[in-house]
C-alpha cells in the first residue's frame, strides 16, 4: 500500500529563504514556543535562529505547523533531517524524500542538513543513527544519495559528522578524509558537531584536538553543540553516549573555541532533545555560545585579507 504524502498538502510558502546569521541558535521544542515569543515584552527571545527536525513536520497541518509558522515569521530556520538514511545501502525512500522536500519548500530554511548515517534496512526503520564503513564503495553510495537529495530539493545540503561507538575493520578512509571527499564530489557542505567529535575521540582513544586540526573546516557552514552521558564499556574503559539531555560539557566548549579559531563565527546550534529543561536553561546555553562567538568575529582568512 502506498502511503499518502501528507505534507504535499501544505499551502504555498509565505516565506523567503534567508541565510542563518553567525549567531547561536536553539533546537525548537513545542513547550517553549509561547515563552520564546512572549520574551522581551513580546518582541521575542534574542536567539539567532531555530532548528527543527524535518520528520516532525511531515504531516499536513495542525498545532506543530501553527507553532513553527509563528516562529518562522520572526526567526531564520534550519531544517535538520534524521531519517533519510544517507549512508544506507538501499535507495533513498522516494516518499520520505517527497515529504522532506515539501517541508523545505514551505518553510524556506537558511540551511538544510542530514546525517552521515543509516537507519533503514528493507522495510525496517531503526530509531538510531548507525555508522557506516569508510570504503570506496560506501563513499560512492553516499555521494549518489547526497546528489539525489540535492537535486530533489534544488539546493545544497550539509552532512553531519557522526558520533560512533564502534569502528569497521574494512574502513579505508579516515573519517575526516571521507567527509572532505563527500563534500568535494557531491558539492555539499558540512555540519560540524563538536560534541560528536569529543564522543568518538573518547570512545576510540584518539585526540579530538588532532581531529579538529585535520578536519576540512573550510566546508563547514553550521556547528552543533550538545551534552553527552558518561558510562563504561565491558572492559571498564570510558564510553560516552550522545544523549542530548544535559548542558554542553566544559571539554566540548574548549573544542568549540578551537574550532572557531580556525573558522571564525558560524551559526551554532544548542541541541537538547531528551529531558528537555525549561526555556531559560536553553537560553543560557545559547548565551554561552554567543559569548564565545563574539570573541571570534571574523573568519581567519578574512582577517588575513584585511591585514
Amino acid at each position: 500500500m502506498t502511503a499518502t504524502i501528507l505534507s504535499a498538502n501544505l499551502p504555498p510558502s509565505a516565506f523567503s529563504a534567508e541565510p542563518l546569521p553567525p549567531r547561536a541558535g536553539v533546537g525548537l521544542k513545542a513547550q517553549h514556543v509561547d515563552d520564546i515569543l512572549a520574551a522581551n515584552d513580546g518582541k521575542g527571545a534574542d536567539i539567532g535562529f531555530f532548528e527543527v527536525h524535518a520528520e516532525n513536520y511531515m504531516g499536513a497541518g495542525g498545532k506543530p505547523h501553527d507553532q513553527l509558522r509563528r516562529i518562522r515569521e520572526r526567526y531564520p530556520l534550519s531544517v535538520h533531517g534524521v531519517g533519510m538514511s544517507i549512508g544506507g545501502a538501499q535507495p533513498i525512500d522516494p516518499e520520505h524524500l517527497a515529504r522532506f522536500k515539501a517541508v523545505v519548500e514551505h518553510y524556506q530554511p537558511g540551511m538544510v542538513s542530514e546525517h552521515l548515517a543509516w537507519s533503514t534496512h528493507d522495510d525496517v526503520f531503526y530509531n538510531d543513527l548507525l555508522p557506516l564503513p569508510y570504503t570506496d564503495e560506501t563513499l560512492q553510495m553516499v555521494v549518489e544519495h547526497v546528489d539525489e537529495v540535492q537535486n530533489a530539493i534544488g539546493r545544497q545540503i550539509l552532512i553531519e559528522n557522526p558520533s560512533t561507538y564502534v569502528t569497521f575493520a574494512e574502513s579505508a578512509w579516515n573519517e575526516f578524509e571521507f567527509m572532505k571527499e563527500v563534500a568535494k564530489r557531491a558539492g555539499c557542505g558540512l555540519l560540524f558537531d563538536v560534541n560528536n567529535v569529543y564522543i568518538s575521540a573518547t570512545n576510540h582513544d584518539y585526540s579530538p584536538e588532532a581531529y579538529i586540526d585535520a578536519y576540512p573546516l573550510e566546508y563547514v557552514q553550521e556547528i552543533h553543540l550538545a551534552g553527552h552521558a558518561s558510562d563504561r564499556d565491558d572492559d571498564g574503559n570510558p564510553l560516552l553516549i550522545d544523549a542530548h539531555d544535559r548542558p554542553v560539557s566544559s571539554d566540548v566548549w574548549t573544542l568549540y573555541r578551537r574550532t572557531l579559531a580556525r573558522t571564525g563565527p558560524l551559526p551554532s546550534l544548542i541541541e537538547w532533545d531528551n529531558d528537555v529543561p525549561e526555556w531559560p536553561v536553553l537560553e543560557a546555553e545559547a548565551a554561552t555560545a554567543g559569548q564565545i562567538l563574539g570573541s571570534n568575529r571574523v573568519r581567519p582568512e578574512t582577517a588575513q585579507q584585511l591585514a
